[in-house]
Protein backbone atom coordinates (compact mmCIF):
# COMPACT_ATOMS: atom_id res chain seq x y z
CA UNK A 1 0.00 0.00 0.00
CA UNK A 2 1.66 3.16 -0.89
CA UNK A 3 -0.41 5.35 1.98
CA UNK A 4 -1.80 7.84 -0.49
CA UNK A 5 -5.13 9.19 -0.62
CA UNK A 6 -7.09 7.46 -3.69
CA UNK A 7 -9.55 9.46 -5.12
CA UNK A 8 -12.87 8.30 -6.27
CA UNK A 9 -15.03 10.28 -9.17
CA UNK A 10 -18.68 9.93 -9.18
CA UNK A 11 -20.21 10.91 -12.83
CA UNK A 12 -22.52 13.88 -11.79
CA UNK A 13 -23.62 14.60 -15.20
CA UNK A 14 -25.10 11.35 -15.81
CA UNK A 15 -29.02 11.06 -15.50
CA UNK A 16 -29.56 10.37 -11.69
CA UNK A 17 -30.79 6.48 -12.20
CA UNK A 18 -30.36 6.04 -8.35
CA UNK A 19 -32.12 8.56 -7.06
CA UNK A 20 -34.94 7.92 -9.15
CA UNK A 21 -35.17 4.39 -8.48
CA UNK A 22 -34.52 5.54 -3.86
CA UNK A 23 -37.89 7.83 -4.71
CA UNK A 24 -39.50 5.21 -6.29
CA UNK A 25 -38.89 2.56 -3.41
CA UNK A 26 -39.41 5.26 -0.54
CA UNK A 27 -42.76 6.33 -2.46
CA UNK A 28 -43.94 2.89 -2.35
CA UNK A 29 -42.94 2.00 1.20
CA UNK A 30 -44.46 5.10 2.60
CA UNK A 31 -47.96 3.85 0.40
CA UNK A 32 -47.66 0.28 2.06
CA UNK A 33 -47.14 2.00 5.74
CA UNK A 34 -43.59 1.59 6.26
CA UNK A 35 -40.87 3.72 7.48
CA UNK A 36 -38.71 4.22 4.47
CA UNK A 37 -35.86 5.03 6.60
CA UNK A 38 -36.06 1.73 8.67
CA UNK A 39 -36.40 -0.08 5.72
CA UNK A 40 -33.72 1.23 4.01
CA UNK A 41 -30.96 0.66 6.52
CA UNK A 42 -32.24 -3.13 7.44
CA UNK A 43 -31.58 -3.86 3.53
CA UNK A 44 -28.69 -1.87 3.21
CA UNK A 45 -26.69 -3.58 6.50
CA UNK A 46 -28.26 -6.97 5.66
CA UNK A 47 -28.66 -7.27 1.72
CA UNK A 48 -32.09 -8.84 2.19
CA UNK A 49 -34.31 -7.77 -0.27
CA UNK A 50 -37.34 -8.51 1.90
CA UNK A 51 -36.85 -5.34 3.71
CA UNK A 52 -38.53 -3.78 0.21
CA UNK A 53 -41.74 -3.84 -0.41
CA UNK A 54 -42.66 -5.52 -3.84
CA UNK A 55 -45.79 -3.22 -4.55
CA UNK A 56 -44.91 -1.03 -7.89
CA UNK A 57 -42.24 -3.20 -8.32
CA UNK A 58 -40.08 -1.38 -5.70
CA UNK A 59 -37.86 -4.16 -4.75
CA UNK A 60 -37.10 -5.12 -8.77
CA UNK A 61 -35.71 -1.87 -8.67
CA UNK A 62 -33.71 -1.63 -5.90
CA UNK A 63 -32.13 -4.71 -6.68
CA UNK A 64 -30.72 -3.18 -10.22
CA UNK A 65 -29.01 -1.02 -8.16
CA UNK A 66 -25.71 -2.09 -6.24
CA UNK A 67 -25.60 -1.34 -2.42
CA UNK A 68 -23.27 0.92 -2.35
CA UNK A 69 -24.49 2.70 -5.47
CA UNK A 70 -27.49 3.34 -3.10
CA UNK A 71 -25.22 4.47 -0.49
CA UNK A 72 -22.97 7.03 -2.70
CA UNK A 73 -26.29 8.47 -3.99
CA UNK A 74 -27.60 9.02 0.16
CA UNK A 75 -23.97 10.68 1.45
CA UNK A 76 -23.80 12.59 -1.91
CA UNK A 77 -27.73 14.16 -1.01
CA UNK A 78 -26.06 14.72 2.40
CA UNK A 79 -23.18 17.11 1.92
CA UNK A 80 -24.84 18.99 -0.96
CA UNK A 81 -28.05 19.67 1.20
CA UNK A 82 -26.71 19.78 4.58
Amino acid sequence: MSGETQKFNMNLDSPNKARDIILLVCSALEEKGYNPMNQFAGYLLSGDPTYITSYNGARNAVRRLERDEIIEELVKYYLQNK
